[in-house]
Formats: C-alpha cells, sequence, structure tokens
C-alpha cells in the first residue's frame, strides 16, 4: 500500500513524530477490534499485548491518537481504503463489477437530548412575525401623526436590525402613549428577545439546509430513527444514514447523508464507486429502500443491471403463488 499520501500530511519540522504506518495499523486493529475512543486505544496501548505488539511497544497519548484520527488520517483515509480494495480485487477476493448496496443508520455521539427542528423555528418566526405585526398595529393606533408609518414593514422578510428598530420605536411609542400595563411588558419582551431570536434562527436555517433536524453538539448529525432501537419506543436520534456496498462480503465502496431516506443517496453513491475506481459497477442488487422511477432511470441510462425490488414486488409474489395453488 501506498502511504505517500499519508506521509506528505507530516512536516519535517520540529519533533519526530511517531511513524504514521505504526500509528495506521494500531488505528485499523483498534478499529476491527469495536475500540473507538482515543482513551481506550491509549489504554489498549499500555496493557493488549497485540497492542503492544503493533505498536513497538510505543506509550502514546490519546491527545496523539486524536490529531492523528482527525488531523492526518481523515483526509487521506479514502485513498488507503482504495488501495487494500483494489489489492483485494487483484487478488480475485472482490469483484467491482457487480455490487450489494444496503444502508444503515448510525447513531452519532451527540447528546440525544439536544436537537433543533426546522419545524420549530418555522413556527416561531411566524409567531414572531404575528406578535410584531399585532403591537405594530396597536402602536400605530395610538401614535402621533409624525409616528406614524402609513405603509406597514415586511416582517416576515425583515433581518435582526430592522426588527430591533422596529420594536424599539414600538416601545418608544407604548411608553408615552399607552397605559395599558400588559401591553408595555410585552412590547419590552419583543424589544430585548425577538432580534436576537431571529438572528439565532437565520444561525440555525444555515446550519439546517435541507434538513428538518440537526443536533447541537454535532451539527451534522440528523435526527432519524435508529435499526437498533433498545428502548422500543421509535425515538429520534442524531446520527448520519451510512450507504455501504460490498462484494464478498467485504466492503468496496462507502458513503455517509444527512438524508434519512436511501432513496435519494443512490446517484451519488454511485458517483463515489467512480471516482475511487473509474468505473461504475455492471450490476446493483439492492432492496426495495432504493425503489423509485428515477433510480430505475438512472441505472438504466449508466448501463447497470439493476436488481431493485420494487415495493409491491411482496405483494405480487404472495397473489402469484395464490394463482398457482388454485390451478394446482
Amino acid at each position: 500500500i501506498d502511504l505517500k499520501p499519508l506521509l506528505e500530511t507530516y512536516s519535517r519540522e520540529g519533533h519526530p513524530s511517531y511513524h504514521p504506518k505504526m500509528m495506521l495499523k494500531v488505528m485499523v486493529y483498534a478499529y476491527m477490534d469495536n475500540i473507538y475512543s482515543s482513551r481506550k486505544i491509549e489504554k489498549a496501548l499500555n496493557e493488549n499485548i497485540n497492542f503492544m505488539w503493533l505498536s513497538g511497544k510505543e506509550s502514546i497519548d490519546h491527545n496523539t491518537i486524536a490529531r492523528f484520527r482527525s488531523n492526518k488520517l481523515k483526509s487521506v483515509f479514502k485513498e488507503i481504503f482504495k488501495q487494500v480494495v483494489l489489492l483485494l480485487a487483484e487478488e480475485k477476493l472482490v469483484s467491482l463489477k457487480r455490487v450489494y448496496t444496503d444502508g444503515t443508520k448510525i447513531e452519532s455521539v451527540a447528546g440525544r437530548y439536544t436537537f433543533v427542528w426546522g419545524n420549530a423555528i418555522k413556527t416561531n418566526r411566524e409567531k414572531m412575525s404575528k406578535q410584531l405585526e399585532q403591537m405594530w398595529q396597536y402602536a400605530q393606533s395610538i401614535a402621533d401623526q409624525e409616528d406614524q408609518d402609513p405603509e406597514p414593514p415586511e416582517f416576515k422578510k425583515s433581518d435582526p436590525e430592522k426588527i430591533q428598530q422596529t420594536a424599539d420605536k414600538i416601545n418608544r411609542i407604548l411608553k408615552d402613549k399607552s397605559d395599558d400595563t400588559k401591553k408595555k411588558a410585552k412590547s419590552r419582551y419583543i424589544q430585548k428577545n425577538f432580534a436576537p431570536n431571529l438572528k439565532k434562527y437565520q444561525e440555525q436555517e444555515v446550519i439546517l439546509k435541507e434538513r428538518n433536524s440537526y443536533s447541537k453538539t454535532d451539527p451534522d448529525a440528523t435526527f432519524m430513527r435508529m435499526k437498533d432501537d433498545h428502548m422500543q419506543n421509535g425515538q429520534l436520534k442524531p446520527g448520519y444514514n451510512a450507504q455501504i456496498s460490498t462484494e464478498n462480503q467485504i466492503i468496496v465502496n462507502y458513503t455517509l447523508y444527512q438524508d434519512t431516506n436511501d432513496i435519494h443517496t443512490l446517484e451519488s453513491h454511485l458517483e463515489n464507486h467512480k471516482k475511487l475506481y473509474n468505473e461504475l459497477p455492471e450490476e446493483l442488487t439492492a432492496d426495495a429502500g432504493y425503489r423509485s422511477e428515477e433510480n430505475y432511470e438512472l441505472l438504466e441510462n449508466k448501463a447497470i443491471k439493476a436488481f431493485v425490488k420494487f415495493n409491491t414486488f411482496d405483494q405480487e409474489q404472495g397473489k402469484s403463488k395464490k394463482r398457482k395453488n388454485k390451478t394446482l
């Protein structure tokens, strides 16, 4: 395996680093042993004889392990992965002409109750606009002529600065003209909170993009239902939709998505396969989670023989069996 891409991430200056080849061996073996935490890997290096042998009895700090994973390995891992798969293909252990694709949800290490919901942001913004418009109309009804605005502002499209200016004006009018303490209290609340809240919602919408949710402690994670639901309550958890293609029980292609639905992932997943190996598979087998007219057309246009079950397949199979039984 050519480790030149990994070696190029290191500088020749400064204190000599642990050899990246040794670090890579430790990381691969740790992951094969279901050890992912850098602290647990550090502990294994000091206690597990297999890790000691791989590392040459080097005692590596967990911070070094974490930095290697995030700063060095992350950017070149797919290149190393590709080389391993090509090596297996050269040895006839896998074929890149035929793949079996499926998706699985991987739970993030983020907190389960750190969610931000797109629908909640939309609802809150609508409530803010409605309340601000009501207060503006009330303020206009009691304002002096010089404070009256003939054209009402567009609250739904306003930015935080414009909202703050409007809230300040409403508060000033009510302070001088209104005896309604509840209205004044509401005006002060709007003046204090609406502009910062709108700014926060705008920042959250930038993170959300096309999604409906994300986790505050892992903004890339989307809340979705996991297959492994130990509480058996269908609770949404922050995670990722991992798309995996295998052949002969060996992973040959993988991609990660924030989309909870497998249907929308197939095209880019195939593009990743082509990017890795400069060609598309000739056959693809997948379950009904990928069935859609667009995906069938996609596979046909790319000359990929598709074995993708459509959503009424089981029903039609059941009907045909019943017909056969009747004829018998």
